[in-house]
């Protein structure tokens, strides 16, 4: 595997499940430099989501399913926006300027789609047909992390479920955590599944009708030493039971 290219974590072949995680890489490929961003920058929430992409790892590993993650920054190409979205190749970012992504001609835009972009989300595509020739209906687990504050406004909530028309997962997952003193749990907090730069999980999952849910995670808690493996097996004790009951996996009333 080449630096900038995703990554296929293995799991149990008996599982049903799939893992993504959009953000998981700040890694900008040689071609394109530094995109005019300072260092400190290339590093921070701006450029991914700080903890995701190991939280993600030890997600899975604790479920026994199979992870994929994105293999460039977001600033090259954001996996989870459609390519017409301006903050696909965002020329700013939280007031940071990006100027290796301003004047950007159709086919540099292209270039970066089918080098990054479309690998990724085909690589889901096949592991998800891969995955509906055993089950009729694989789940999907998108994972993501968030800035505790944001334009100087705090954020609460410890972790975010977001979801749109299907809440199979979403409403026991968030009903367990309703038992858990101490947490915070956001219904479409604090970000929406409903909203249309949801590239992934909408074009993957929703679409059709495959059971899923999309699960943020505050950053400052998984930055901290054992923050991921605790918040795993946290994430973990709360999707068990779910992703354990047999008839999660159909396809949603009138989708297929």
């Amino acid at each position: 595997m080449e630096q900038g290219e995703h990554v296929i974590l293995e799991g149990n072949p008996a599982s049903a499940v799939l893992i993504v995680c959009d953000h998981a890489s700040c890694f900008i490929p040689a071609e394109f430099g530094d995109l005019g961003v300072v260092a400190e920058h290339l590093r921070d929430h701006i450029a991914w989501d700080i903890g995701a992409g190991p939280l993600a790892r030890a997600l899975a590993k604790e479920l026994g399913v199979t992870a994929l993650l994105a293999g460039v920054s977001r600033l090259v190409v954001d996996c989870n926006r459609h390519l017409d979205d301006p903050t696909a190749f965002p020329e700013t970012s939280d007031g940071v300027s990006v100027p290796g992504n301003s004047g950007l001609t159709t086919s540099d835009r292209q270039h970066r789609a089918d080098t990054y972009y479309w690998p990724y989300h085909h690589a889901i595509r096949d592991r998800l047909c891969k995955l509906e020739s055993i089950f009729a209906a694989p789940a999907v687990i998108s994972i993501h992390s968030f800035t505790p504050e944001l334009e100087g406004v705090m954020r609460p909530w410890h972790i975010g479920a977001l979801w749109d028309k299907d809440n199979r997962i979403s409403a026991p997952f968030m009903k367990y955590f309703g038992h858990e003193k101490g947490i915070m749990v956001g219904d479409n907090e604090p970000y929406s599944g409903r909203h249309k730069a949801d590239f992934t999980l909408d074009h993957h999952a929703e679409a059709e009708g495959l059971p899923h849910v999309g699960i943020e995670i505050r950053q400052d808690l998984v930055t901290v030493p054992g923050g991921v493996d605790e918040w795993a097996g946290i994430l973990a004790g709360a999707l068990r039971g779910i992703l354990a009951d047999s008839t999660l996996y159909t396809h949603r009333a009138g989708q297929q």
